[in-house]
Order: structure tokens, then sequence, then C-alpha cells
């Protein structure tokens, strides 16, 4: 059976599903248990379970070898001649090509929030601002800069060329990288540019707390008047000296001034946990003082406090504080959830090696 939407094409072959762009393009195909999703840089991502999920970056010959399985079930079971031409354009060799994707992002998009993975993702800035927690190691490799007008004008040429009718697919504009609402005025003929190519398009971004307090309450009523909806906050702990060991900057009790801001400018907030972080040496204070910082914060039905289970880099400077992790990391995450929505607020699992852009 095949399902033709404006925004994809859905075939449905018993125990096989595959999904494809309005480009033509695979992004999703289920087969027997296991889920292969594409990236926009070509490569291809194998999700099931073995008695806990597992998942997996395919090497290219394996790539191509899925590939060349959609296109040839595609060719003997899509009935539509124009979605039909659109999917029959492509070849494994051209599925598995990363240079659009090149084109379009100079450095690759690092790590979105759970539910911006269909966004569009415009790097308004490259790099992060900070750069220094003791945990993070996404933004190593390049250093921080902002984009001019011209050159943010390119960038937004070079992400539609690579999208093309895929763009029918996504919903809202993610500006990134790690901080990109930590520009000021520099900041704003970049919202005008994506008002003008998104028109309507809900704008998201992180931002940090020690700059987001430096922002007066008016600044965000105007970014609010500008598109921006919803800002993400790394607060990672409410334990401040677990905060100072993860090496952020400031207090988290400056999350409460700053929340409150946001949410008087009518934007909706997503407050990032990192559950685990620590190991057993923190485990209660820091799931103590976040439940009770979580409780004073104005959050309501349209913000979401996001659980990330945290995960050792063996790369990063944490790993040489050689604190023992936590045993059950699972369960932990159903104590640290339950009590949350205890407190009438939304709780979302945010498992960074399932991101996937």
């Amino acid at each position: 059976m095949e399902l033709l939407r404006p925004e994809a094409t859905v075939l449905s072959l018993g125990r096989r599903v595959l999904s494809f762009d309005r480009e033509g393009r695979p992004y999703h195909y289920f087969r027997e248990g296991k889920t292969y999703k594409r990236a926009l840089d070509g490569s291809l991502h194998l999700r099931y379970r073995e008695g806990v999920r597992r998942r997996r970056r395919l090497a290219p010959e394996e790539a191509l070898g899925v590939y060349r399985e959609v296109l040839d079930l595609a060719e003997a079971h899509l009935r539509d001649e124009r979605r039909r031409e659109e999917v029959l354009r492509w070849t494994p060799e051209g599925l598995l090509d990363p240079t659009l994707y090149r084109r379009a992002y100079a450095w690759p998009v690092s790590i979105l929030p759970p539910d911006a993975y269909l966004s569009v993702v415009l790097q308004a800035t490259t790099g992060c601002t900070w750069n220094r927690c003791a945990f993070c190691s996404f933004y190593q490799d390049r250093p921080f800069r902002k984009r001019t007008p011209e050159a943010f004008r390119e960038h937004i040429q070079a992400v539609l060329a690579l999208l093309g009718r895929g763009r029918l697919l996504r919903r809202g504009v993610f500006l990134a990288d790690g901080n990109a609402l930590a520009l000021s005025e520099p900041l704003l003929p970049l919202l005008e540019l994506v008002r003008a190519h998104f028109p309507g398009e809900p704008v998201m971004g992180f931002l940090d707390l020690f700059t987001g307090l430096k922002k007066a309450p008016s600044w965000w009523e105007r970014l609010g008047g500008m598109g921006l909806r919803r800002v993400y906050i790394g607060l990672e702990t409410g334990h401040a000296p677990l905060l100072a060991l993860l090496q952020k900057p400031g207090h988290p009790k400056e999350v409460l001034p700053l929340v409150r801001a946001l949410k008087a400018a009518g934007l909706s907030v997503g407050v990032i946990l990192m559950v685990g972080a620590g190991g057993k040496a923190f485990a209660e204070a820091h799931f103590r003082e976040s439940l009770a910082l979580l409780a004073e914060l104005p959050l309501g039905r349209g913000d979401v406090v996001y659980l990330s289970p945290f995960r050792e880099d063996p790369g990063t400077p944490y790993a040489a504080f050689d604190l023992a992790p936590l045993e059950d990391l699972e369960g932990e995450l159903q104590r640290w959830a339950q009590a949350v929505r205890r407190l009438g607020l939304r709780a979302s699992r945010y498992e960074i090696r399932e991101f996937l852009y």
C-alpha cells in the first residue's frame, strides 16, 4: 500500500515500511524489527533491540546495500508515476554522497533537543561561547564564530538547496550552534533573514544561564516578536557544587530570574537536566536540589523538563574525575521522571545517542 502525503511518500509492505521525502530520498525504513534512518549527510543509522536498545552507524558499503534494497522495493511496488520518478532518480551512491550537506554545513550539526530533530537547522554561529564544560565534546573541533548577515544569507541558500522539497517534512527553525542566542544586536538581522525565508515558522535555540542573565526582559519580548518561540536551557543540575565540578559558570538559582523573564515574554522553555552526572557521590543531592529548583520555576503546560541520561565521554576532563557511575541509570531516570511529573510538569527523555539530523 502506498500513502501519498504532501510532505512524504510512504510504502507499507507487510513487515516493511519505507518513507521518502519529496526529494525522493529515503529517511526511514522499518524492516522486521529494525529501523534504518538516513541523516542529511547521507549516513545511515540502525536502531534495534537485543534486550536493550542498540544503535550504530552503518559502514558505507553496508549502507549502500540497504539503499539498493530500498530502491529495488520502490521500483517494484511504487505505482504513482510522479512519486516513482522522485525516488528512482536516485542511486545508492547518490544517497550516500555528503557533498550538498558539506556545502550547507561547514561544521556538522552536533546536537539538537529531541523535539527539534525535524527542524531546519541554521548556524547563526559555529561553536560555543563557553566551550569549557568538563563533560562536553560537541564543539571541541571548532572555534566560536558568529556569521555576518551576508554569510548567513549564503548559508540559508545552501541549506535550502540541500533540503529541496524535503523541507516540507520540517517544522520550525533551530538557531545553532551551541549558544546562538548569546548574540545581542548582531542577532537581529539574522532573525530578519530567517523570517524572510521561513515566514511564520517558530524559531528555537539553546541559551546558557550566564549569558541569558545579561539580557533585559524587554530583549526576550523583542525576540519573541521576531519569531523566537522556545528556549532550551542546559541547567544540568540544581546542586551548585556539582555544577561547579562540571565547570559550568554561575549558580543554579540564576535560572529563576531568567525563566521568569522568558515566560513573561511569552516564550516556552525547555530545561535540560543530566541524570547520573556526578555518579554515586552526587546522586542524592543532585536529585533533591534539582527537584526543589524545578518546583520554584514558573513552568507551564507548554514547557518541558528534559531528562538526559549522562554518558561519560572518555575524551573529556570529566573522565579524569574518576567518579563511580550509577549502577541503575534507567531506574534513576524513572525516579526523576516520576518526581518531575508529581510537580505537575512534563518530563521527556533526552537521549544524546539518538541524535540524528
